[in-house]
Formats: structure tokens, C-alpha cells, sequence
């Protein structure tokens, strides 16, 4: 890095003197009569403006509150128009003016008020513009340079500006790097990744509404994009105010060498993101059991997978994990969910009417899927009851298991209570030692 303080001092002072005696200039010519007048008639044009836009602005508020079917995107456009109702008002009277006075006099009498019509006029461009940007912080910064560099331009005044910023530099290596670069790069850079972010948002939306995609190539899709369109806006950014990208590209494989390293398990959780999203074992409104973990997915990310469990937590599971560990995708090639309950009846029962009535009682319950049939089977003769298992299916694991295991317990209590079938429990005989009579106490 190499600096030249006497020269950056000298060029500066240059660019600088010019800039203010320009300055000086024009203000020496705001004391002529002829422009005071165009003053008043601005300032009056202004006041003008914000009386029409206080009695204006209340209506137009009142109908925008009926266009209740619009379309989003329309509604916003007409909020941002309302908010600027009355600089729209101003630039709408103060060019018809500026055009009939240059018909009926000499150009210097109306130049003031062209220059004050074209910064009105540039100023509401660049609010509206900037409200697609929807970061307040990179809003701002575009809004007030794009305001700064029209000033400047309408002003005449961006050539001795630009010699003040590019005076001010120094040398890395053979790559000069100056505050007008830097101010270059930041505007590029800033409405490339506007429209980029634009353009993907815009995109996502698309991608979404196709039926056709799967939701885990959804997200591939949409990532990808997302990845390109940002790649793309900073080389290309980087190109256009004249970065020599050959450095960095040395630079970047070093960096990426180290951070392979440091960021193993982050590269790992990227990596089994794409391949999860490659291979489709889960994609978003799949129901998932991982561990202790049961819960439907709502997100895939570039490191994690969100889980929300039926208690409204929601887990943020690696990617790596849903790799490496056994996870169980209740609706991975279809809907259908087979579940087992078990339960069962004393020894006086007649097996083959449990059986039935059991069968006919999950039938009975919603959810519970009639076009696949339950099935009842006897699993044992415990100690004290024949043990059945009950299977039946459902199609919406995602309204949850043990809600459907619960109602299908309740049916199984009614009929068994309604056709006479008890439900046996563990009975103990406790025997008092040394009591004559033997008495024999049941619990």
C-alpha cells in the first residue's frame, strides 16, 4: 500500500476551491430580483400544495379503505403515492408554470424554478423507487445518496465533486482505490442487490404456486436462485466500477481453504441441505419422528430443518442429524398411517365378539379411514386378560396421533360397556399369618 499525502493534499484543494467558488457563484446569482420572484412563486406553489394535499389526503385515505379486494402490491403503490401526496401535488403546478413562463419570458426567468421543478420531480422518483428496497437501512442510505447526486447533478456540480472524491485515494498494489470509487461501488452494489432481491422475491412466489414442483424442489429451485442472482449482482457490480476480480480469486481460495477447516460441521449441514433436498427424503408438511422429536416440517433451511411439534415448540434440527440418524417419515411416499393400540378382556368374554365390536367401534371414529379395514387379533392370554391389538389407518398424520389413539380408546370403552365386555384389571390376594380364623382379606 502506497500513499502520496502532497498530492492527494494538492488535487483536493483544487477540486475543492473550484467546487466553492461555483458555490459562491451561485449564490451571487440568488440576489438578483428577478430570482426572488421565482422564489415566491415556489414557496407559494409549495403552500399551495400542502393545503390541497390536508383537505386531499383525508378522502383519499376514506377510498382506499373500500378497495379491500386489491391486490397487494397495488395497495402498498397507493399508500407510498398517499404519503407523497403533496410533493405529487407540487411537481403537478410547478411544471405547468415553469412551461408557460419560459412561453412568455426570457430563459433566467424561469431557470430557478426548472431547477426547483427537477429537484422536486427527481426527489419523488427516488422515494417511490426506493420503496422495493425493503431493508429501512439500505432504503435510507439509496434515498439520501440518490438525493445528494441528483442535487449535485441538477446543480452542475458532480465534475468537481467527483475530482474531491477521486482525489482522495491510495494504492493497493497496482489497484487504485479512491472515496469515488467506493461511493461507485456501494451505488451499484446497492441496486443490483435491489433488484436481485426483487427479482427473487418476485420468482419465489411463482415457484410456489406451481403444483407442479414438489415443495423439497421448491426450495432447491428457490435457493439456487437466490444464490445466482446475488453472485451474479456482485460481480457484476464489482466489474462495473472496475475491481480486477484476477486477485481475488487467489484471495477467495485461501479464505476458502481456512474456513473449510473452521467450518466443517457449517459446510456439512449445507451440504446434507442440498442433498436432502436432491434425494426428497423430506420436504416441507412432512410429518417426521427424530428421537423424542415428533412434529410436522415448516421449513427447510441452508443449515437446519424446522420442526413444529404438536405443543407449538419448534425445533431447529441440523441437517447433518436428519442425514446420519434414523428418522421416521410418516407421510414420505403417501398420507397413510397405520396405528396400533392394545388392550384386553377378562376370560369370560367370547373372543370372537371382542373382536367385532372392537372392530366396529374404530370404524366409528373420525379420521379413522373406512376404505382400509381395521383389524382386531389376539397377541397372548396374560395372567389376568386376553391381549388383542387393534390396527387401524388414517390419512392426516399431520392432525396428530395421540388425539386419534385417545378417541379410539374412548369408542373402545363405550361398546365394551354397552355389550356387557369387562375390562379386567390385576387382582392380589393378601393372607394374614397368624390368625387362627384365616380370614383372607382381597385388595
Amino acid at each position: 500500500m502506497t500513499f502520496h499525502p502532497f498530492l492527494i493534499g494538492a488535487a483536493t484543494h483544487e477540486a475543492a476551491l473550484t467546487l466553492w467558488e461555483r458555490a459562491i457563484t451561485f449564490a451571487n446569482n440568488m440576489l438578483r430580483p428577478w430570482n426572488a420572484y421565482q422564489i415566491a412563486i415556489a414557496l407559494g406553489v409549495f403552500a399551495l400544495a400542502w393545503l390541497a394535499a390536508r383537505v386531499i389526503g383525508p378522502r383519499l385515505q376514506d377510498w382506499m379503505r373500500t378497495r379491500e379486494g386489491w391486490p397487494k402490491w397495488r395497495m402498498r403503490l397507493f399508500v407510498v403515492l398517499h404519503r407523497r401526496l403533496g410533493l405529487i401535488l407540487f411537481v403537478g403546478v410547478i411544471w405547468p408554470i415553469v412551461w408557460m413562463m419560459r412561453a412568455a419570458t426570457w430563459p433566467s426567468r424561469s431557470y430557478l424554478l426548472a431547477i426547483i421543478a427537477q429537484l422536486a420531480f427527481a426527489y419523488l422518483v427516488i422515494a417511490v423507487l426506493t420503496r422495493l428496497i425493503s431493508n429501512k437501512l439500505l432504503r435510507s442510505v439509496v434515498r439520501y445518496a440518490g438525493w445528494i447526486w441528483v442535487t449535485l447533478s441538477i446543480l452542475g456540480l458532480t465534475d468537481q465533486t467527483q475530482a474531491v472524491l477521486d482525489s482522495a485515494s491510495v494504492h493497493l498494489g497496482e489497484m487504485r482505490l479512491s472515496l469515488w470509487l467506493l461511493v461507485q461501488a456501494a451505488a451499484i452494489l446497492g441496486a443490483l442487490f435491489a433488484v436481485a432481491r426483487f427479482v427473487s422475491v418476485n420468482s419465489a412466489t411463482q415457484i410456489r404456486r406451481n403444483e407442479d414442483i414438489s415443495p423439497s424442489m421448491q426450495v432447491l429451485v428457490i435457493k439456487f436462485l437466490q444464490v445466482l442472482l446475488y453472485g451474479a449482482a456482485v460481480f457484476i457490480g464489482l466489474r462495473t466500477v472496475g475491481v480486477d476480480l484476477t486477485g481475488l480469486a487467489v484471495l477467495s481460495g485461501a479464505i476458502g481453504v481456512g474456513l473449510g477447516f473452521g467450518l466443517q460441521k457449517v459446510v456439512s449441514n449445507l451440504v446434507s441441505g442440498i442433498i436432502i433436498l436432491l434425494d426428497k427424503s423430506i420436504k416441507p408438511g412432512d410429518v417426521i419422528s427424530l428421537g423424542e422429536t415428533f412434529g410436522w416440517i415448516n421449513s427447510l433451511g441452508a443449515r437446519y430443518v424446522s420442526v413444529v411439534t404438536r405443543d407449538g415448540k419448534e425445533y431447529l434440527i441440523p441437517n447433518e442429524d436428519l442425514i446420519t440418524g434414523q428418522v421416521v417419515n410418516w407421510s414420505h411416499s403417501d398420507d397413510f398411517v397405520r396405528l396400533d393400540i392394545f388392550f384386553g378382556t377378562a376370560y369370560g368374554d367370547d373372543p370372537h365378539l371382542v373382536r367385532k365390536i372392537a372392530i366396529e367401534a374404530a370404524q366409528g371414529v373420525d379420521r379413522v379411514l373406512k376404505t382400509k379395514p381395521s383389524v382386531c387379533h389376539i397377541v397372548g392370554f396374560g395372567d389376568s386378560s386376553v391381549d388383542y391389538i387393534l390396527r387401524f389407518w388414517i390419512r392426516d398424520p399431520t392432525g396428530g396421533l395421540t388425539n386419534i389413539r385417545g378417541n379410539v380408546y374412548l369408542a373402545l370403552w363405550d361398546a365394551f360397556q354397552e355389550h356387557g365386555i369387562s375390562i379386567p384389571f390385576p387382582q392380589r390376594e393378601v393372607r394374614m399369618l397368624g390368625d387362627d380364623s384365616g380370614m383372607i382379606v382381597d385388595k
